[in-house]
Parts: C-alpha cells; sequence; structure tokens
C-alpha cells in the first residue's frame, strides 16, 4: 500500500521467489526445498537476485524492500551494494508482532508453505538469524518499530509518520 501512495517499487523477496518457484528458474528450484522446510533460503542465492532488482530503471527514485536483509551478513553485503550502485536507504522497519498472531495469520492465507509446523521453524529461524538486525539498525539510527499487531489503517498510519520525520 505504502509503495502504490509513494508510486515506487515494493521489492519482495518473498514474490520474486516464489515467481521463481513456479517459473521452475534455477534459483526457484535451488530455493524449493530451503522454503518448504521454512529455513532461509542461502545468502547467495538472495544477494545476487537483489543486486539484480535494485539496479533496474523503475528502482531509482526509491524502493520499499521487503524480506531482506534477513542476517546480519546480508545487512553489511546491503550496506556495501547500496554504496556500490550509489543508492541509500532512510529507514528500516521492524513490525513487532507478538508469535501467535503471526501464526494465526499465516494459517489463514492458505498457501502450501504455511503449516503450523513449518511457521512455528520459521519463527525459530527468525530468533536465531534475523532477530540480530534488530541491533544492528538500532546501532546506526535506522531502526523504527511499529506494533504490526494493529489494524492494518493504525499500521500505515504509524509508518507514514515516521517516513515524514
Amino acid at each position: 500500500m505504502l509503495a502504490t501512495e509513494l508510486s515506487i517499487p515494493h521489492v519482495s523477496t518473498g514474490e520474486i521467489l516464489r515467481s521463481a518457484v513456479s517459473g521452475h528458474t534455477e534459483l526457484g528450484l535451488k530455493a524449493q526445498a530451503y522454503m518448504d522446510q521454512g529455513e532461509l533460503v542461502p545468502d547467495e542465492l538472495i544477494l545476487g537476485m537483489v543486486r539484480d532488482r535494485l539496479t533496474q530503471p523503475d528502482t531509482q527514485a526509491g524502493w520499499i524492500l521487503d524480506g531482506f536483509p534477513r542476517n546480519v551478513s546480508q545487512a553489511k553485503f546491503f550496506d556495501e551494494l547500496l554504496n556500490t550502485i550509489s543508492q541509500a536507504y532512510d529507514r528500516v522497519v521492524n513490525l513487532d508482532v507478538p508469535d501467535e498472531t503471526l501464526v494465526t495469520r499465516l494459517l489463514g492465507r492458505g498457501r502450501k508453505d504455511d503449516s503450523e509446523a513449518v511457521i512455528r521453524n520459521r519463527l525459530a529461524v527468525y530468533r536465531e538469524q534475523t532477530a540480530p538486525l534488530i541491533d544492528f539498525y538500532q546501532s546506526r539510527q535506522h531502526l523504527f518499530s511499529v506494533d504490526g499487531s494493529q489494524a492494518v489503517e493504525a499500521v500505515m498510519a504509524e509508518i507514514r509518520r515516521m517516513i515524514e520525520v
């Protein structure tokens, strides 16, 4: 919704991966096994994909990146990549949502890879690999947390206020 309002692309690594899987691309075939188990797709597969997407012409005026970086190693690469392609980010948004709310929401999507066991494994992987990003971006004064358990309109209002700063 925010990308539409700002007329910039919403770059979702999850959607790019799902498209690659359904299209039976080389990336998709490699990623499928990880996604089916609720594991993070390895960095080397994601990094090239992000580089390719952020160098496309429609991203030059800005972008909203969703689902990347997922660990501190990727975040460091991302900083280097942005420097190389002469781009930068303004804000990093952490949508803070209780686990049980996430499980309920994700089960409601009805996707093949959204069984409760897979979702709970994703949450465990998140705690181990992704949660350290909160400290990483907080130490750089780029992190803004939003209560993601609120109604969509309330979350959007908070994000709008945050980007106007």
